[in-house]
């Protein structure tokens, strides 16, 4: 044994082939820890000072290679300031650089995923071979930064410049047979034939029939642009790759730069480039939030998983309603891998849900995601029935009929008769209290909520309600079918609107006042879609649905009428009400706050309405200018509260799951990192002063709570250290 540490060991063998195997103890997966760093530095070393070494395989004992850095140690790290993280970097630069250049060939064998810093372990070594199943990628864009171990140099020198740009700036996961084709790997093989192709391409090295020796005089020298192909390669993709991104992710852009730059250098240069912007992008407000986001993603899905061990299996659904909503459901279900049955008491609804369903199938094909043989194999999971005639032998029922409580309670009450006595009910319901649908089942321990978001194939988020008499196993078993359907559960307490809504709602009371006010929807919606938002409070309003929103706000009115009974103008009515009297429910009837043509795809299209303008200028007390400051404040305020009462109501469990549940129901701008985390940027004293200026003009929806009060009078934050979710 050349080295044993607690996640590297390096072993010699008898052909003098050295195998450094990543086996991170007490993990699951690899990680590039500062611990594991170290262990690498040490082993290279011990590479470096045993003779007779004929080549070196990397290789990984685990299903993954190595998933990349340590993500948890990225704040502790990052808020070191700029001289830590730089020398940092030259530490592992240091390192993978002494990796590169042992004085013998050496192989990467690929056994799965190899992730960001595992991908860039990869590049270190003259030849790559990877099994069939397996992924590689930098996909550290995504957290705000780009890679900073190597990676914006020797990708475009292995691959060429416009290929690298594509996988940096992107962050994708790439397959092995597109590794291939661009020269990022050798070889493809089976897992089984991983080792021997590995061995086989040392061999050939030392045979003189391979030359790793220029390979590694290309990775490490300048890249092979001259100046036409060098302004076509990157200014054309940074004018692509900005627009793509968008003004609030400089990360795609800034790392085109930095390949750019160090096109003409030498390693050693280019690496000091790469660490330079590596260390500004760290250091930005967007690293943070974008970071806190990937940790609070992982407390969301520990959680789902804690929840998942205790289930028992779902292995035959059923949707009550077919629609469009039991339609997605439906599909959501089918596609992977659970079968469901499709109940509705009309044909045309059963026809209109399975239309949906093959819709989105179609679409599958159509992007070559499946085949058209996959595509009736994962339709046929899909039982359409007009009868009950097959619920005795269904482990879970989702109700998706009318927004209407007495409905839904009838139904229910129905169902429940019919399947067996441990069969899981729920209600995909956005606002009716779950513990009032209970009232009428028998076994109100076997039901919950299950709020889906349309449209459901696209949206990520499930919320899971607990009523008051909700037994532990029907949660658990509703977490475990959602996270089987390919969403992120998470788990809250009933209330009215539950967590999404009752937070969306006070914001669209902002909008409201602000419409009462004088304001202009259209420059609010631009506003807010500066913020970040995929999309201003008017269209969203007309994406969800004028009626949807008054019986939403009624519910919520009636819930919380002390802020949310009034959030109209000075009449009582508000500008949503005002639509609906004047049919502009929005989308569905081509006409609200703007008015909807179809594109050429068929899409709604808006287009400004002069009508819907005299509309809302007719309702408001007079005209008036606000600031985007002030538009901001006005809209995120009174959000930003109702996502700190539902975390002191016990609404919802952690900050990491508010936050979560907004980012992924509501479209909440992810480089802020969620409610929560955008009130701790501001600071707790900052934002419950500019709350409380606001409630002196515009009442209680403004008004921060008491404990909130406490936290900034004494310091506290949401998220108390770098480690908090």
């Amino acid at each position: 044994m050349i080295y044993q540490g607690n996640a590297i060991t390096v072993a010699r063998g008898d052909d003098d082939i050295a195998t450094l195997t990543f086996d991170l103890k007490g993990e699951s997966v690899n990680k590039l820890s500062t611990a594991v760093v170290q262990e690498l530095d040490q082993a290279v070393e011990a590479l470096g000072a045993e003779a007779g070494l004929q080549g070196l395989i990397l290789a990984s004992a685990k299903e993954a290679f190595i998933v990349g850095a340590d993500i948890t140690e990225f704040h502790g790290m990052f808020e070191k300031g700029q001289d830590e993280i730089q020398a940092m970097l030259e530490r592992v630069h240091g390192i993978f650089n002494a990796l590169e250049d042992l004085p013998f060939p050496t192989v990467s064998a690929i056994n799965g995923l190899a992730l960001g810093g595992g991908c860039e372990v990869t590049l270190t070594t003259d030849f790559r071979v990877m099994a069939e199943t397996a992924r590689i990628g930098l996909p550290e864009t995504k957290l705000g930064i780009l890679p900073g171990w190597g990676g914006c140099v020797r990708l475009p020198r292995l691959i060429g410049a416009d290929n690298a740009i594509e996988w940096i700036a992107g962050g994708t996961e790439n397959k092995a047979e597109a590794c291939l084709k661009v020269g990022a790997v050798d070889a493809v093989v089976t897992a089984e034939a991983l080792e021997a192709a590995a061995r086989d391409i040392l061999a050939r090295a030392n045979a003189g029939e391979l030359d790793h020796r220029a390979r590694r005089a290309e990775k490490t020298g300048p890249l092979k642009l001259d100046a036409i192909e060098q302004m076509m390669a990157f200014e054309t993709a940074k004018g692509y790759v900005a627009g793509k991104a968008g003004p609030h992710y400089p990360a795609p852009v800034e790392a085109i730069k930095v390949v750019q730059k160090g096109a003409g250098e030498e390693r050693a240069r280019a690496q000091a480039i790469e660490a330079k912007a590596f260390g500004k992008l760290a250091l930005s407000d967007v690293c943070y939030n974008l970071v806190g986001l990937f940790l609070n993603d992982q407390v969301v899905k520990k959680k789902g998983a804690g929840y998942e061990k205790q289930a028992t299996a779902i292995d035959q659904a059923a949707v009550l309603g077919a629609g469009i909503m039991g339609g997605g459901i439906a599909y959501q279900s089918a596609s992977k891998g659970t079968p469901i049955l499709m109940k509705d008491i009309k044909e045309e609804a059963i026809a209109l849900g399975l239309k949906e369903s093959r819709k989105l199938f179609a679409k599958q094909v159509e992007r070559g995601k499946l085949s058209v043989e996959q595509m009736a194999e994962r339709l046929a999971n899909i039982r359409p029935t007009l009868s009950y005639g097959d619920f005795a032998h269904v482990d879970l029922v989702v109700e998706a009929v009318v927004e209407n409580p007495k409905v839904k309670g009838a139904v229910l009450a129905e169902v429940e008769e019919q399947v067996d006595d441990d069969t899981v009910l729920t209600s995909n319901t956005s606002t009716i209290s779950i513990t009032r649908l209970a009232e009428n089942l028998k076994r109100p321990e076997n039901f919950c909520g299950m709020h889906f978001f349309n449209p459901v194939h696209r949206m990520p988020l499930v919320e899971v309600i607990r009523g008051e008499k909700t037994g532990d196993a029907a949660v658990a078993a509703t977490v475990a079918y959602a996270r089987k359907m390919g969403k992120t559960p998470i788990v809250v307490n009933d209330c009215p609107g539950f967590l999404v809504n009752r937070v969306l709602f006070p914001y669209f009371g902002g909008f409201s006042q602000l419409m009462a006010q004088g304001a202009d929807f259209r420059r609010v919606d631009k506003v807010m879609e500066r913020f970040g938002w995929p999309m201003g409070p008017a269209y969203l309003l007309d994406v969800v649905g004028m009626d949807t929103a008054v019986h939403a706000g009624e519910v919520m009115a009636e819930g919380f009428p002390e802020r949310m009974g009034s959030m109209g103008s000075d009449s009582g009515k508000s500008v949503i009400q005002l639509m609906v009297d004047h049919d502009r429910l929005g989308q569905k009837t081509d006409k609200g706050f703007y008015a909807y043509e179809e594109d050429k795809k068929g899409k709604p299209k808006k287009v400004v309405d002069e009508d819907a303008i005299a509309l809302v200028k007719d309702l408001a007390e007079g005209e008036r200018e606000f600031s985007d400051e002030e538009i901001i404040a006005r809209m995120m305020v009174p959000l930003c509260l109702e996502t700190v009462r539902c975390l002191e109501d016990g609404i919802v469990g952690t900050p990491a799951e508010a936050d979560m549940a907004l980012i992924y129901g509501i479209g909440f701008p992810p480089f802020r990192g969620g409610a929560l985390r955008y009130i701790d940027a501001m600071g707790l004293d900052a934002f419950v002063a500019q709350a409380d200026e606001l409630a002196e003009e515009l009442g209680p929806l403004y008004a921060p709570t008491d404990r909130l009060r406490e936290m900034a009078r004494v310091g506290e934050r949401f998220y108390q250290d770098a480690q908090q979710a």
